[in-house]
């Protein structure tokens, strides 16, 4: 995972619950490459995304999946700032989450050819204010990707209601988001 991700989290504890936080949460995490310095370019292990995420998640008495969730949202804007200046004009979330592996996995790849990239498919092309993407990766961060939708919707004001029937935690080969915009 690369430490743009990393330092994305880093932003969120220290802007909802101070720098002490962040502290704490590096000195309760094993963390197996850093001593908590991340690079934005240099690729870390994963396992040191899930420590952090697990740690707080015993520090907050909250959920890893709605931890995860909830930093997908906050990630959406710094995430769409480094893509915009390659996406072009777009109208709408489901436009932009359309885009997402034929376009900006394709430039993300151009600029760094070693990062692990979830695979979207998309089906519903033709039904307004419906999509269907269909999810895969082998790091089974669809909690992150649902964090993301919400944040891209939030991005362009509108919801979006999402049901994830079929899922890679549960034994599935991919996640299902069945998504409605309004």
């Amino acid at each position: 995972m690369k430490g743009m991700i990393f330092q994305q989290l880093e932003r969120l504890v220290v802007e909802t619950a101070g720098a002490d936080a962040w502290e704490d949460l590096l000195d309760s995490t094993d963390l197996q490459t850093s001593s908590g310095v991340f690079v934005g370019a240099k690729t870390y292990p994963d396992a040191d995304l899930m420590g952090l995420v697990g740690s707080l998640s015993e520090m907050t008495g909250k959920p890893p999946e709605a931890l995860v969730r909830a930093f997908g949202e906050f990630l959406f804007p710094p995430l769409l700032d480094i893509t915009k200046d390659f996406l072009g004009e777009v109208g709408s979330a489901r436009e932009l989450l359309m885009q997402v592996d034929r376009v900006i996995h394709v430039e993300v790849r151009k600029v760094h050819p070693d990062a692990v990239l979830p695979e979207f498919n998309y089906e519903k092309l033709d039904v307004p204010n419906e999509l269907v993407m269909l999810y895969k990766s082998e790091r089974k961060l669809c909690d992150l990707a649902a964090g993301l939708i919400d944040g891209c919707a939030k991005h362009f004001g509108g919801t979006v209601t999402q049901a994830h029937p079929v899922c890679m935690k549960t034994g599935d080969d991919h996640c299902r988001f069945e998504l409605a915009f309004s």
